[in-house]
């Protein structure tokens, strides 16, 4: 008898969302690598615009010690208002483009690490599965970019977001959530490692995403949407970041 794989998966991350999910990681993996491996594509195509940023910390270097900001387009469309949105606290921005958890580990080396971060908030994983990379394959590469990190700056603590659902990448949800139940395994072993649901306040009490939160486009987010994303956010780092404000530079 053929098994419906959507069924199976959206029945596993169910599971994982009530009930012991741990257990059903390894699933949730096989559900959601059935069939070939996509790769990710090559990062060299974000090369103007790290290098952009290159120039900018050198002809106005960022402080040392702050919170980076790291994430993809969803990121970027914050960087007008996230220093107000999570004031006092200070902030780098580094979002680029419709990036990937692996474009992120391959740049860290250029505009995360020069930059001494004392914390990272990080968005990434949504563009991932967008390509066809599984969800499996977002947790390991976001294993290798803490480690990265780490192995640099060993107390760097993470506060990692979790992939948002929106209209336009509805059917993709299901993979979404199986990544953010990886994410969230990961966190819950490290104590370096914060798990932030952002996605939680994206849907109405019935379970229907809400609509007045999205663009035109229906992917990315409006002004409403990342306010729901700053009162979700804001209170987490300020119980864990504010003391660390002084030693920012």
């Amino acid at each position: 008898m053929k098994i419906n794989k959507m069924f199976l998966r959206a029945q596993l991350v169910s599971r994982l969302r009530h009930s012991g999910w741990c257990l059903f990681a390894g699933l949730v993996a096989l559900a959601c690598n059935a069939g070939a491996q996509t790769p990710y594509r090559s990062p060299e195509r974000w090369e103007g615009w790290i290098a952009s940023y290159e120039k900018q910390d050198a002809a106005n270097p960022p402080p040392k010690g702050a919170i980076v900001c790291l994430g993809s387009s969803s990121m970027v469309g914050w960087h007008e208002l996230i220093g107000f949105d999570l004031a006092p606290l200070t902030l780098v921005t580094r979002g680029f483009g419709g990036s990937n958890t692996n474009d992120a580990l391959t740049y860290a080396d250029r505009i995360v690490l020069p930059l001494a971060p004392r914390a990272i908030v990080f968005y990434e994983g949504e563009n991932d599965i967008a390509e066809g990379v599984s969800p499996q394959l977002v947790a390991e590469t976001f294993d290798r970019f803490v480690d990265k990190v780490h192995a640099q700056y060993p107390q760097c603590r993470f506060y990692v977001l979790s992939l948002k659902p929106s209209p336009l990448r509805q059917a993709l949800w299901p993979k979404m959530e199986a990544t953010n139940a990886f994410l969230q395994e990961r966190c819950a072993a490290d104590p370096l490692l914060t798990y932030v649901d952002v996605s939680a306040g994206m849907f109405n009490d019935d379970g229907s995403l809400k609509a007045d939160i999205f663009q035109s486009d229906r992917l990315h987010m409006n002004r409403k949407g990342y306010v729901g994303w700053r009162e979700t956010l804001l209170p987490v780092l300020l119980e864990s970041e504010l003391a660390y404000e002084s030693s920012a530079n």
